[in-house]
């Protein structure tokens, strides 16, 4: 199934719930994953302008997440055009994903859909870098770590002295560079800024938005916490079931895009060697997807030249093989 059979179910949940449905789906695809980010704002802008302002938008939505300001970028732009702000989970809408969804009147999810905690992590030229498989790999800094690490110190071993404290500073920053850690603290005030700014939209008590906002920016524990539909209600998020005919509908458009993007099969360097007798090998990926039943389709493309070397290191009696990417073209594209 590609976007034209998706289309006829588009229209057919626009017709049933009066609405405008858009769907936005990012990689989660083993060594394939693709991140919301703010390059979906022209491809978005342009479906927005062929709906017009409606009454109703819902948006479909799956994504590990990706860049904090992005999701509150585009969740608002979204809100330009419409009234009624749903946003629809068929499976997945992780970190600032979750953002998007609770910026919205309302969130349908299925049995299987999960939200996630929306603590975020700092990605700078300047974080700390290990060594992963003989090459050193630069590694996110997580805010909520950093807070942990500092609420270890105070409230578990009972460190309050003024200079112990400051040396646990010294000491964590001679591991992550100072502005890192700068911008750690930054952002999280950010993250919780924004989703007070969000959350009134679906929760009106003050002390309700400050709970939820807790939970979901330190009190779950670890960024991969994952909140189903029931746990997602029992916070205070206005959370709605599908109708039997309405699951059915999102498991087939589900079902359809996890197998265009190959979501369940790890993506390898190699694979794109079709012919095992050749060095050189096009390629052409598709790592995203932005749908509207009206306006058309976008898709996240990587594109370019492979090629195969292979060698035989000192010593070792088994050849080896590496891979040259000479990408040409990465971004979204109008498909259709």
């Amino acid at each position: 199934m590609r976007y034209s059979d998706r289309l006829e179910l588009y229209k057919h949940i626009e017709k049933e719930r009066d609405t405008a449905v858009l769907t936005y789906v990012t990689s989660d695809r083993p060594g394939l994953e693709t991140s919301i980010a703010s390059d979906v704002i022209d491809p978005f802008v342009d479906l927005l302008d062929a709906i017009g302002p409606v009454r109703r938008i819902s948006l479909i939505l799956h994504t590990m997440g990706g860049h904090t300001l992005a999701a509150w970028r585009l969740v608002n732009l979204i809100r330009m055009f419409c009234d009624e702000l749903e946003v629809i989970v068929p499976s997945k809408a992780l970190s600032a994903g979750t953002l998007m969804c609770i910026g919205a009147d309302k969130i349908i999810m299925t049995k299987q859909a999960v939200l996630g905690p929306i603590d975020p992590s700092v990605n700078s030229p300047l974080n700390p870098q290990v060594n992963f498989g003989g090459q050193m790999t630069q590694v996110s800094v997580s805010v909520e770590s950093i807070r942990g690490y500092l609420n270890l110190a105070r409230q578990e071993l009972g460190i309050a002295d003024s200079q112990h404290l400051t040396q646990l500073i010294v000491d964590l920053s001679s591991h992550i560079h100072p502005v890192v850690l700068g911008n750690v603290f930054r952002t999280t005030e950010q993250i919780r800024f924004l989703a007070r700014k969000l959350l009134p939209r679906q929760v009106k008590d003050e002390l309700k938005v400050k709970s939820i906002v807790d939970f979901l920016c330190a009190d779950s524990g670890s960024h991969d916490y994952t909140i189903d539909r029931r746990e997602a209600s029992e916070l205070g998020l206005n959370i709605e079931k599908p109708t039997h005919e309405f699951y059915a509908a999102l498991k087939s458009i589900h079902t359809s895009y996890t197998e265009e993007l190959k979501l369940r099969t790890p993506y390898a360097q190699l694979e794109t060697f079709a012919d095992h007798n050749t060095n050189r090998s096009d390629y052409h990926l598709s790592r995203g997807l932005i749908e509207g039943a009206t306006g058309g389709c976008y898709s996240f493309i990587s594109e370019g030249v492979k090629t195969r070397i292979e060698f035989q290191p000192d010593g070792s009696p088994v050849p080896q093989q590496l891979v040259n990417d000479e990408r040409s073209f990465e971004g979204w594209r109008k498909m259709a």
